[in-house]
């Protein structure tokens, strides 16, 4: 048999804090929340558990934030890059196309410029570009 604590919850409306609390409780979304009862212990259980891990870590707040900051740089990288990938391989591309030469390099002759060996865009096959 579940062991059950009651309580009650007065609200001051006249309170900003209380009444935002009380808007809250107004607008629960029920696929989420299926009673007040199970939102004032999600709210009470993040409240508490982030203000005792806070005491034992005064920082990580700060490294939360700065994880989500570094997540949202890294993701706006990735878009953009992302945007721009398809016009840059175009662009090289038509360079490659219109020089009619291409440049092999290997690993081994990659740091010295000058064992770069030219070799005829004929040679090359293109038809993973459809060409």
């Amino acid at each position: 048999m579940p062991t059950i604590r009651a309580t009650s919850l007065r609200l001051n409306i006249e309170k900003p804090e209380h009444k935002q609390a009380w808007e809250y409780l107004q607008r629960l979304d029920e696929t989420e929340f299926k009673s007040y009862t199970s939102a004032i212990v999600t709210a009470v259980n993040d409240y508490f558990g982030r203000y005792f891990r806070s005491k034992d870590d005064p920082y990580l707040e700060t490294r939360e934030r700065e994880e989500k900051f570094v997540t949202d740089i890294v993701s706006a990288v990735e878009r953009s890059a992302e945007k721009a990938l398809p016009s840059f391989l175009a662009a090289c591309i038509a360079k490659i196309l219109n020089s009619g030469e291409n440049f092999a390099v290997s690993a081994q002759n990659f740091a010295d410029p000058e064992k770069v060996e030219k070799t005829d865009i004929s040679d090359v096959d293109l038809d993973f570009i459809g060409g």
